[in-house]
């Protein structure tokens, strides 16, 4: 990560009531931590080879559904988390299970669904 033009390293991390607490290598004391306060922080952009087969969710909300053989399912409007799997959420109300997506990108996702998943 970057504040401004130095370079941070995460040391360690970890949830404290609704934030989070961010140790950086080198920096060592509560004054050199609250010099980092108010700084916007920034990082590299992500390696889309290191992300390959990865679902993000702002580019899943707003995609076409298609089944396999290109037929229309909706319109993905969420995703909601659920412990087995999380789940696309269809504009129909549907909910179909993200471990059903075989692909994704470029405005579409495709899934192959059992039958009868996604009828109303």
């Amino acid at each position: 990560m970057y504040a401004g033009d130095r370079r941070l390293v995460v040391a360690a991390i970890r949830p404290q009531r609704d934030r989070w607490v961010v140790q950086f290598e080198g920096v060592e004391d509560r004054s050199q931590a609250e010099s980092l306060r108010n700084i916007l922080l920034s990082g590299d952009a992500l390696d889309a080879e290191d992300d390959a087969g990865e679902l993000w969710v702002h580019e899943v909300i707003g995609a076409t559904m298609v089944d396999g053989t290109g037929r229309e399912l909706g319109r993905v409007v969420a995703v909601e988390a659920n412990p087995a799997h999380d789940l696309l959420v269809l504009e129909s109300g549907a909910l179909v299970p993200v471990v059903f997506v075989r692909e994704q990108g470029g405005g579409r996702v495709v899934v192959d669904i059992p039958d009868g998943l996604v009828d109303v």
